[in-house]
């Protein structure tokens, strides 16, 4: 059983900081991290339907959407070589992984190659316009991967682009999710 009482606490608290600093993306990025990093230094919270990989592609797993939407936070799941293709954000960032490795290769806005860098479990990477949001992910081990995403939006719903790796072109898109239920936060009957 996952101990969602972890996942309702961090919950609470991005609540808490998009109330207070929600229109600071630096403060966001940098106490949201360290949120992050709590959550997800602790692997028995996650319900196991929010972590099932699919052979045709990679999968995005709606966790929890502030009614707001002032941030949204997602379970990516990544069986051995899938990725994403280059893509953008529009908005802040944080990706944590949970499990397994991620490899991010970041673009400029121009589309040329900055560098590449591992993520493993434990490592939160940002991202946003700001700062830089063009990348590709991908899972380059042997064993399913899955990262634990919190963007400044209901990032599902978000416009954003993929880009055509030789041309450069754009193309719209708005990612949606994997899922049509969301994980049952606020049930506690269980733990009395």
């Amino acid at each position: 059983m996952s101990n969602l009482a972890r996942l309702r606490s961090f919950i609470q608290d991005m609540t808490r900081l998009a109330e207070r600093h929600g229109a600071d993306e630096q403060r966001m990025l940098d106490e949201g991290e360290k949120l992050l990093r709590g959550l997800i230094a602790q692997d028995d919270w996650l319900p196991e339907a929010f972590a099932l990989p699919s052979p045709d592609g990679y999968r995005q797993y709606l966790l929890h959407c502030d009614p707001m939407e002032r941030f949204s936070v997602v379970s990516f799941v990544w069986m051995p070589g899938q990725k994403t293709p280059i893509h953008d954000h529009t908005v802040w960032g944080l990706v944590g992984v949970l499990r397994g490795e991620e490899l991010c290769e970041e673009y400029s806005r121009e589309l040329k190659s900055v560098g590449r860098h591992p993520v493993r479990p434990g490592d939160v990477d940002r991202v946003s316009p700001r700062i830089g949001d063009i990348h590709v992910v991908s899972n380059p081990g042997t064993q399913t991967a899955v990262s634990i995403h919190v963007y400044g939006a209901n990032i599902g719903a978000v416009r954003r682009h993929t880009y055509d790796a030789a041309s450069g072109a754009p193309r719209d898109f708005v990612s949606g999710y994997a899922n049509a239920t969301l994980p049952n936060l606020w049930d506690r009957s269980g733990a009395r």
